[in-house]
């Protein structure tokens, strides 16, 4: 091939001034990029959820009992007022009137419950977040604890999407966050409850670990600590994944050794406090298990249900025949999915925290309905499946997942705050 003499080639075209377009500014730019990286899974999560809801409420509506039902129990004037209750019309009186811990013997009780309910029970960063939402927009602590909740779970799915895309690729992250949302249990992910908070700060925190962000994973467990007990299975995980890398000198040790320093505070200062106040450093156990009967029992209470649910008895403490069996297939879920995450070779910070809140759930006697949400923040159990499902286009990923949002409805919702206790 001859190439043209220079005489013969055309001259080059004149620079044209470079003009920026509207948008074009850093920070259209910024959000361009954020769009592209982040609307597809803040989509899928949210249309699995929309879906998922519509069914929710329209049951509660053709249902109609919720009016005859105690407000703080699930009743009220409206079907959307039983995202408020429950543990959700506990988080509303402490947004409005604070804590008075207390124990206070119930007169007479010789049974499991022997103290009255006290809202110490309930830790305080959730009800904290109402106020200041309420404070700042108006919306009534309701409102607001609907806003802190739903805002909570977007982040929370974002999480799980960068843990599991980090793992397994984009698109067993995008599954991630799909299943996710139809996780049995997932109806309270937009309610007044705490739980989407506290899986978006342990997401994050074990993400910043897995990117060696001591000092951010630290300031995010401290914060998961003050906003549910099970947050020392994140304290755990990150002293496991801290102690590894001091050990292999992948770390500089001041900001792992930071890290350990400032994870467990908000758990134990909480406790702490509640302790001192009631003039018993154990107040908060002893307050669970008198008012709650909720107490570690080595997994007894849940050998019991397991026996007892599959052969149709319900003789056992506090028995929500529908909402147990539910829950029973996700214990038997979770059990299955745990060789298949170990299998996956996750970081440590994963195996850990998956272990211990899988102990924590399954090793404590309470209301055994409630355990399908309790898993809610085992988000690591969704990588094997995740990853099975990554070859899927998105349109066929909702081809999957659309019918389990129509379906997370009726048993993540419906069956949770009307047929159990969420």
């Amino acid at each position: 091939m001859t190439t043209a003499p220079a005489s013969d080639r055309p001259a080059p075209s004149p620079a044209l001034p470079r003009t920026t377009p509207p948008g074009a500014s850093p920070a259209g730019r910024w959000l361009r990029r954020a769009a592209r990286r982040h609307g597809p899974v803040l989509a899928l999560y949210g249309g699995l959820k929309l879906a998922g809801f519509a069914v929710f409420l329209s049951l509660l509506h053709f249902a109609g009992d919720f009016r005859a039902k105690h407000p703080r129990f699930g009743g009220g004037a409206h079907p959307w007022d039983v995202l408020a209750t429950w543990d959700g019309w506990w988080y509303q009186q402490i947004a409005a009137h604070g804590y008075d811990p207390a124990l206070v013997p119930i007169p007479g009780a010789t049974g499991l419950i022997t103290l009255e309910g006290n809202s110490a029970a309930f830790f305080p960063l959730y009800p904290a977040l109402m106020r200041l939402v309420s404070e700042t927009t108006g919306l009534g602590l309701f409102g607001s604890g609907l806003l802190v909740s739903v805002v909570a779970s977007f982040a929370a799915a974002l999480g799980i999407h960068a843990v599991v895309a980090r793992l397994a690729g984009h698109r067993a992250g995008l599954a991630a966050a799909g299943l996710w949302a139809v996780w049995p249990g997932s109806g309270v992910e937009w309610a007044v409850y705490s739980d989407s908070l506290f899986v978006a700060l342990a997401v994050w925190a074990c993400h910043a670990v897995m990117n060696g962000r001591w000092l951010t994973a630290g300031a995010l467990t401290c914060a998961a600590g003050l906003n549910r007990p099970t947050a020392v299975a994140l304290v755990a995980a990150l002293a496991v994944a801290a102690l590894l890398a001091l050990r292999e000198r992948r770390e500089r040790p001041l900001r792992p050794l930071a890290a350990l320093a400032v994870a467990p505070l908000g758990l134990l200062g909480y406790l702490g406090w509640v302790g001192r106040e009631m003039g018993d450093y154990g107040g908060y156990f002893a307050l669970q298990r008198g008012a709650w009967a909720h107490t570690f029992d080595y997994g007894r209470h849940t050998l019991d249900v397991l026996t007892s649910v599959p052969v149709g008895h319900f003789d056992y403490l506090s028995a929500f025949p529908f909402a147990d069996l539910i829950a029973t297939g996700v214990v038997l879920l979770a059990l299955a999915l745990l060789p298949l995450l170990v299998r996956e070779r996750p970081p440590a910070v994963l195996v850990v925290y998956t272990v211990l809140t899988l102990a924590l759930v399954l090793g404590s006697q309470q209301i055994f309905a409630n355990v399908s949400r309790y898993l809610l923040p085992a988000f690591p159990l969704l990588l094997p499946l995740a990853a099975a499902l990554r070859r899927l286009t998105l349109p066929q990923l909702l081809w999957l997942l659309g019918p389990a949002a129509l379906a997370s409805g009726s048993y993540a919702g419906y069956a949770l705050f009307e047929l159990g206790v969420p």
